[in-house]
């Protein structure tokens, strides 16, 4: 009946009011918008914005060279990192190829996807003697930067150029000092005769051109329906296929290297709009000026040498988890590159040109005492179980590459450049495949030696009239 006038000093009929996280949040939205729009400002007074616009969380010369996969539409692949520059495309035999036309201050591609500063025609000049390069990122010469110093594009620095330099010196050095070289017709006498054939023959008359046709990543898989393809129709008149370490490499499931996770996500939809999803929101931190600055100005962060070695790099850290794991597995991709390289060298006999067989310099073919500092550096990083496989692995490639080149000794040159900079000074080599500007001189004067002693090039001097 009553109402009682007293009132709880702890207790109060007043509503608490709900905590309010939005405003908070708000807060930091604003707050890094801000800084964002700062930062873009800063890096603009200072001059860092379009080297912050290209930078993808690591250094220039390993994004310029890293592969940037693109669908048929030009755009980049959903699901897969956009970090590299060096566009590739998809292509129904080859598993991929190097977009046209591009250019960057580490490389030039050309209107055929070849590493070339020039264009290439379909139909071959009158004249014209064209040597093609098929390989993987060490033919392509991955890791160059223009040489200031000698004046000297990266493209410059390539095997293929430096190849083709020098046999077009040749020329130049044949007319200049014809009595260097054998006679186009031989002395009557026989002493005569024999002094001339001991002089090193001519090599034909033209313009040489040297295409590197090396795409990074290839293996022989990729390179036989390259040849097939893609080079035939250029009429070639000698091939060299320089190439073996992406074969000990790639899984025995794969006939080629392909573009990533692609098999993956059309045989799993759920994982494949989850890693898109994923992948998306990572991007979008991934290209804000703030990401890049500390990144770039700070953490610096380097890639693994799987990454900087391998042009399409899984999961994995280290390259030893690459490599086959037991010597039936080792069985398996030996027998894949012996079907490939099989299949090439009738390619090459059927369309009547010469193949040259070189297997691919690698890091741990320096002797131990003979290697340069940065390249001991890189050997310890690797580990001793690593150099063992690898060893082991080149030892196969090499039996089967002499066996081919045994069957056919006309349409077949082999060389073997595992260990060829045992006796280099300089220093060979980038990480454990790529090299340096030295090493590609090197490399492209064993293959000039090789070229220069092909029949079919070479001009065959005939005995005299009677």
């Amino acid at each position: 009946m009553f109402k009682s006038s007293y009132r709880n000093p702890y207790y109060s009929r007043r509503k608490r009011r709900p905590i309010s996280w939005w405003k908070p949040l708000l807060f930091v939205a604003l707050s890094l918008v801000v800084l964002e729009v700062l930062t873009r400002v800063t890096m603009g007074l200072l001059g860092y914005r379009n080297k912050l616009a290209n930078y993808a969380g690591a250094p220039e010369e390993f994004t310029a060279y890293t592969l940037k996969f693109l669908d048929r539409d030009g755009k980049p692949f959903s699901g897969l990192t956009e970090g590299g520059r060096l566009k590739a495309i998809p292509n129904f035999a080859t598993g991929y190829r190097l977009a046209d036309e591009q250019k960057s201050e580490f490389w030039v591609i050309n209107e055929r996807g070849f590493r070339d500063d020039q264009p290439l025609p379909l139909e071959k000049p009158k004249n014209e003697i064209r040597i093609f390069i098929l390989g993987d990122s060490t033919a392509f010469g991955w890791g160059l930067e223009d040489n200031a110093e000698n004046n000297l594009s990266a493209n410059q620095q390539t095997i293929a150029y430096k190849l083709q330099s020098r046999l077009q010196a040749r020329l130049e050095q044949q007319k200049r000092s014809p009595e260097k070289y054998r006679p186009n017709i031989l002395p009557v006498d026989a002493t005569g005769r024999a002094n001339a054939l001991l002089r090193p023959p001519k090599i034909r008359g033209g313009n040489y051109r040297v295409i590197n046709a090396a795409i990074p990543g290839y293996t022989s898989g990729n390179q036989l329906a390259q040849l097939a393809l893609e080079i035939l129709p250029y009429q070639p008149d000698a091939v060299i296929l320089l190439n073996g370490y992406g074969d000990l490499m790639l899984p025995q499931e794969q006939k080629i290297a392909e573009i990533p996770k692609q098999a993956e996500f059309l045989s799993n939809p759920p994982q494949y709009f989850w890693t898109y999803s994923k992948q998306s929101v990572l991007q979008f931190f991934v290209d804000t000026s703030i990401y890049k600055s500390l990144q770039y100005f700070i953490l610096k962060p380097e890639p693994s040498l799987a990454r900087e070695t391998l042009a399409i790099a899984g999961d994995a850290q280290s390259l030893e988890e690459y490599l086959p794991e037991n010597e039936t597995e080792l069985d398996v991709r030996i027998a894949r590159y012996r079907q490939h390289l099989k299949q090439m060298i009738q390619l090459g006999a059927g369309a009547n040109f010469p193949l040259i067989v070189a297997l691919q310099p690698e890091i741990t073919g320096i002797s131990p005492e003979k290697r340069q500092p940065e390249e001991q550096e890189i050997v310890r990083e690797l580990g001793s179980a690593y150099s063992q496989q690898v060893e082991a692995g080149f030892t196969r490639l090499a039996e089967i590459n002499n066996q081919f080149g045994k069957a056919f000794p006309n349409n077949v040159k082999v060389l073997n450049y595992y260990r060829l900079f045992n006796d280099l000074s300089a220093v060979a080599f980038i990480d454990p495949v790529h090299l340096t500007e030295a090493g590609n001189q090197a490399l492209s004067e064993r293959l000039y030696n090789a070229v220069t002693a092909m029949p079919g090039l070479q001009i065959v001097s005939r005995s005299p009239r009677r």
